[in-house]
């Protein structure tokens, strides 16, 4: 509906009304980090201080995971690489370009509109022009410009969740991966020594000293080895091509190598007696949640400033005419609420908001109990390790220390030493499995710290020694 006011516009005010306009809408800029120093700052206090997070278009990238990859990776090291490297990281932090640019629309002011029209009634010539602003989006700039920014937080927890989560799938698979090389090592070495007892079960019977259900039994252990190796192989390269997704290597990058042996375990095991609280406290997710309210909050605010005008547009007109004088004014274009009143646009963002207040609560719950559940985890396979370290293992190779005696001194045959060294081989591959699961569930806790799917690397920057495995 148009409504012309005969009171005319002065031409100093309607200046001074388009500076304003232009200088509001001039304060909507991009950032110069794009929003990344706050993602760095989250992640490299979480992952350590020599972490670098991808940016777009960074050329030293390339040059870095090159340099990497010419050594034994550790740990830190392939998360390095997966941060740099991986192409579903780099397409998840666009997000957060996308998040600053909606900032920056929602900070300006929607471009003026100019009409002009042109009559011609016989001798007559009317020249119409209308200068439109939308005085609406004009006053709602500040609110809708702090609701994005709100959003644009969001957006940069949300980049650093998903750098926290690529780092702890990256250490979780490495840690799979080098004990399946390892284990693989001391499943060979049983695989030859059932190969061995069979040969010797197998001439044993041909000469009349063993039995046939004796031999047999020699020989399925020998077969039952071999499946076993067979499918260690295959765990190696699977754990492998994992870790070598996550780190987004192709080509000639796939011959990097990693170290023989997973990291020794740690003296003792890192005391939290405050782990709710802290989870509390660190969780990027139930931050997150905490921004989402508050836009809600926002959003309700905004929903009921235009629930009644959805559209006011202010007009300067100057018309013309050869045969009439000349008509300025303004008009102002605005929607009657007749049919739509806008109560249902606010009850849906007071419904939202509510689903949002108990999603958080619901976040906060879950964070409560994972981290406790993922600590008691942590203690679980520490106490299984350092068990398996300090008396399964050292009492296996006292056990076989004394066989090797008795064969020495004819007591036992040389199938029971065979057996033995078996046995021995694997109580240390049990020992290279907990080991492997202890700095898996070390990755869960400080997951459940920092949020679902994150991890940490300080723990591995320098273990504590407890000595060598058997």
């Amino acid at each position: 509906m148009t409504t012309p006011l005969n009171r005319p516009l002065s031409r100093p005010k309607l200046l001074v009304t388009a500076l304003a306009t232009l200088t509001l809408s001039g304060c909507a800029s991009f950032s110069a980090d794009g929003g990344f120093k706050r993602v760095e700052g989250e992640t490299q206090s979480r992952l350590g201080a020599n972490v670098q997070v991808p940016r777009p278009a960074d050329s030293a990238a390339t040059t870095q995971v090159r340099a990497l990859l010419a050594k034994p990776l550790s740990a830190d090291d392939a998360v390095q690489i997966a941060l740099l490297n991986n192409p579903g990281l780099k397409a998840s932090l666009a997000e957060l370009q996308i998040a600053e640019a909606d900032l920056v629309q929602a900070g300006r002011l929607r471009n003026p509109g100019f009409y002009f029209a042109r009559l011609k009634r016989g001798t007559e010539i009317e020249l119409e022009r209308t200068f439109t602003l939308d005085i609406l989006g004009l006053f709602t700039i500040p609110l809708k410009t702090e609701i994005e920014s709100r959003r644009f937080e969001q957006a940069q927890l949300g980049a650093a969740g998903d750098v926290l989560k690529l780092a702890a799938e990256t250490r979780r698979a490495y840690f799979s991966a080098v004990a399946a090389q390892e284990s693989l090592v001391y499943l060979e070495q049983v695989k030859i020594a059932a190969e061995t007892g069979a040969e010797l079960a197998r001439r044993m019977a041909q000469v009349g000293n063993w039995s046939r259900l004796t031999q047999m039994r020699e020989q399925l252990f020998y077969a039952e080895s071999t499946s076993q190796l067979a499918r260690a192989k295959q765990t190696v390269i699977a754990e492998r091509e994992r870790l070598t997704r996550l780190m987004g290597l192709w080509g000639s990058d796939l011959g990097f190598k990693l170290p023989e042996r997973l990291p020794v375990l740690p003296a003792k095991p890192v005391e939290r007696t405050e782990v709710e609280a802290t989870a509390m406290q660190n969780r990027l997710d139930l931050q997150m949640a905490k921004q989402e309210v508050a836009g809600m909050a926002q959003s309700i605010g905004l929903s009921k400033a235009t629930r009644f005008v959805n559209v006011l547009d202010l007009g300067y007109q100057h018309n013309t005419s050869n045969e009439a004088p000349r008509q300025t004014g303004y008009e102002i274009d605005i929607q009657i609420p007749i049919f739509d009143w806008g109560d249902a646009k606010v009850a849906r963002a007071e419904a939202a908001y509510r689903q949002a207040v108990n999603r958080t609560a619901e976040t906060a719950i879950n964070a409560r109990s994972e981290a406790r559940e993922a600590y008691q985890a942590y203690r679980t396979a520490y106490d299984l390790a350092q068990h398996y370290r300090d008396e399964i293992v050292p009492l296996r190779k006292k056990i076989s220390d004394e066989q090797l005696l008795r064969y020495n001194g004819m007591l036992i045959s040389v199938f029971e030493l065979i057996a033995d060294a078996r046995e021995q081989v694997m109580s240390v591959n049990g020992y290279i499995e907990s080991l492997r699961d202890y700095w898996i569930a070390e990755t869960d806790l400080q997951g459940a710290l920092s949020g679902p799917g994150s991890g940490s690397n300080k723990t591995l920057a320098q273990p504590a020694a407890s000595g060598d495995r058997n």
